[in-house]
């Protein structure tokens, strides 16, 4: 469940410090589905990473530049490639002359209704980092996590020096992460989810939300919510032999804004997907499902 939207709560393109190596600059894109914006993470002393740039926005390149100031840039990191996280990487890279390193290149179109933002199409990594490899500085050392499901190419970095992991979109602090597919994959989000409750991180610091201080019960917390949302889809097929998504997303989301209801049914077609996979539903054709 989603924390009350208010684009007031912190101040944009401020530089803000969260420990003695991480600091954040708020991008000025607020709404109801990245909350108060884009959080652009500052890593370092001497030198700099910049982790997910944000939007192609003129006052959020100011401001990081203010925040930069003149300090040498060591890379500009993507989690992935929404375009609330990722066409900043350009016009900074022209900028500082830093490359752009992260996540790989992917542009999706789907034919749903999205409850975030649409794939970048411009981004051009200069190294594509695998799981494991690292990025480093004068006192840092980030480390790509992989964690598929929110988006097949998405990473989390990992700060060694505090046992700090930047999370994208994977685990944000004010809702669960929307899995939408084609793309967006509830078998990989679970199985990520899982690597990350496996992982000993002291804080972690989501792109959207509030830093979070025992990462591993709000991981432990949102695995027991989407375990809650299956449970519901196969209470649903038991009770009527089969249903379409629709009158699944009428039931389970009663109470929520009906505006939504075509991104919750994302939600919903992905446990489904998952379900179908692992040989528990099947479909009955014209949009239906049923159990196996």
């Amino acid at each position: 469940m989603a924390t009350p939207f208010d684009p007031a709560d912190l101040p944009t393109g401020i530089l803000t410090s969260l420990s003695p190596l991480v600091h954040r600059v708020l991008a000025p894109n607020p709404s109801p589905f990245t909350y108060t914006g884009t959080q652009t993470y500052l890593v370092g002393t001497d030198d700099l990473a910049v982790i997910d740039p944000g939007p192609d926005d003129a006052d959020h390149l100011a401001a990081l530049s203010a925040a930069i100031a003149g300090r040498r840039v060591v890379a500009i990191l993507c989690t992935h490639t929404h375009r609330d996280h990722s066409p900043a990487a350009r016009s900074l890279s022209k900028a500082t002359g830093a490359p752009v390193v992260g996540c790989a290149p992917l542009t999706l179109e789907d034919d749903g209704p999205r409850a975030d933002a649409a794939f970048d199409a411009d981004y051009r990594p200069d190294r594509v980092l695998g799981d494991g490899e690292t990025v480093a500085g004068s006192g840092w050392t980030l480390e790509a996590v992989a964690t598929p499901g929110h988006t097949s190419n998405h990473l989390c970095f990992a700060l060694r020096q505090e046992r700090a992991l930047f999370t994208g979109d994977h685990v944000m602090g004010w809702s669960t992460s929307v899995i939408s597919p084609p793309d967006g994959d509830m078998t990989d989000y679970m199985a990520s989810m899982q690597r990350l409750l496996d992982r000993e991180d002291a804080i972690y610091y989501p792109a959207h939300g509030d830093p979070i201080d025992n990462p591993q019960r709000l991981v432990r917390g949102m695995m027991g919510h989407r375990k809650q949302r299956e449970g519901q889809i196969l209470r649903f097929l038991e009770r009527n032999g089969e249903g379409a998504i629709p009158d699944m997303v009428a039931e389970m989301y009663k109470g929520v804004d009906p505006r939504l209801h075509g991104a919750a049914g994302r939600s919903v077609l992905a446990h489904l997907i998952d379900l179908n996979g692992r040989g528990v539903v099947t479909t009955a054709g014209d949009g239906q499902w049923r159990m196996r």
